[in-house]
């Protein structure tokens, strides 16, 4: 079996349904136990246990961190080298990037009632953000550019790079959309010790705020264990993308579209709805002729026969609802009129509309964030975006009229608390013509 068949008026189509979207990251005792004792090295070893853990697993021979650390000018230097299509290419993605974040950041704002209080927001950046790339012979620029601009456009002043170089292996690609995207430092570090020493901080790496990019499982590990010291993006499950096609697209189109993530690896899913089941019968055969083609071939093979599924709808309205059901990473409505789709959508990390969007264009250079919620979190997450890079304090600067007013108000439901401090402290401020 290539891919699995789907018809949403089968009696168990909703357990069947449930059953192919069913994903829990993998948890083993020994990965816990291991990032357990590599995060408590770090937090009591500082900057030895980071060498010695990256000599360990990544067959280096550093001394101290320093030996690790790559500057700005090294970054410029590997801009410098790679070919002038690729620089090309990668200031071009990187403006775009640039110019769609920029419509999110956020500014400070303020209000003042009749009584002469002042309320307001006071929007500020994080101080300082780490980012981890997975590195070696991984070429992974595109990640980034889409991690470390948003953060820039925010106004993080000091934007924190580690990825490992296992034998010393590190990508000019890599370094060079470090350089493009300004990023400060690299140090070439993996594994849960960079994590740990970005989120306690060591002797020569300062503690961020922020914890952003993909990594491994003990990557994933050591960033859900670090949450609530440092924020982090998220937990991000396989890669996924939903097509919703009315049928009239090239089924050579739609097919390559779900090879696009199903050649991530084995776990990502890639899910066609159609009302069309001539059009589903194309699309297999499409994907029975073109999966041989591919690089990945295995990968995404393995992809399509264990997560994937070719699902036929009752009506494009039914296509929609399955759609908000699983609230996919990736959703692609290629059809004639997407926008009147849109308007039903309720939940997905990225929309690309009509037949000629592909996802593709969205992973590297359309604009908008491709660090996207995975495994449903659509229903209540968003992209990564500038907005998770900003702070927000509220702000409240009461007259002596605003704080008799409040004072009264507050007094009543401090003491329905028994909270006697807190009515005392409010009434204190109570005029005495209020009193």
């Amino acid at each position: 079996m290539l891919i699995r068949r789907l018809q949403s008026s089968s009696p168990d189509f909703s357990q069947q349904l449930d059953s192919l979207l069913a994903w829990e990251a993998e948890s083993h005792d020994a990965v816990e136990g291991a990032v357990k004792e590599i995060l408590a090295a770090v937090r009591t070893r500082g900057d030895a246990a980071v060498v010695e853990y990256t000599n360990r697993f990544d067959q280096r021979d550093a001394k101290t961190v320093a030996d690790l650390t790559l500057g700005r000018e090294l970054l410029q230097q590997a801009l410098a080298r790679i070919p002038a299509e690729q620089r090309e290419a990668l200031e071009v993605a990187a403006e775009r990037i640039r110019s769609y974040h920029e419509h999110q950041r956020q500014e400070s704002w303020s209000y003042q009632t009749p009584d002469g209080t002042i309320l307001g927001q006071k929007i500020t950046p994080m101080d300082r953000v780490g980012m981890y790339v997975p590195g070696g012979k991984a070429s992974y620029p595109s990640s980034v550019l889409m991690n470390a601009i948003p953060a820039q456009v925010a106004g993080v002043p000091e934007v924190i790079m580690v990825s490992p170089a296992p034998r010393g292996e590190l990508n000019d690609l890599v370094l060079a959309a470090a350089a493009i995207a300004g990023v400060d430092k690299l140090i070439s570090i993996g594994g849960a010790q960079a994590v740990a020493a970005l989120a306690y901080g060591t002797e020569s790496i300062a503690k961020v705020d922020k914890i952003v990019g993909p990594g491994n499982i003990f990557v994933a590990t050591a960033k859900r264990a670090v949450f609530g010291l440092v924020d982090i993006d998220m937990i991000a499950g396989p890669s996924e993308i939903l097509v919703v096609c009315d049928g009239k697209t090239d089924p050579d189109w739609i097919a390559m579209d779900l090879f696009s993530q199903a050649e991530h690896d084995e776990n990502a899913q890639a899910i066609l709805i159609s009302p069309d089941k001539a059009f589903l019968d194309a699309v297999e055969n499409s994907i029975a002729r073109l999966l041989p083609t591919l690089e990945r071939k295995d990968i995404a093979g393995a992809s399509l026969a264990k997560r994937g599924a070719l699902i036929e709808a009752g009506s494009m309205d039914e296509a929609i609802e399955l759609a908000n059901r699983i609230a996919p990473e990736h959703l692609e409505l290629s059809v004639e009129q997407p926008e009147l789709l849109l308007l039903k959508v309720k939940h997905a990390g990225a929309i690309f509309m009509g037949r000629h969007t592909s996802e593709a264009l969205g992973d590297y250079c359309a604009g908008p964030n491709h660090v996207l919620p995975t495994s449903g979190t659509a229903r209540f997450s968003s992209p990564l975006g500038v907005y998770d890079f900003q702070k927000r304090s509220s702000v409240i600067q009461c007259s002596a009229a605003g704080a008799s007013k409040l004072g009264r108000i507050a007094s009543v439901l401090a003491r329905g608390e028994s909270l006697e401090a807190h009515a005392r402290s409010a009434e204190y401020r109570i005029l005495p013509g209020d009193r």
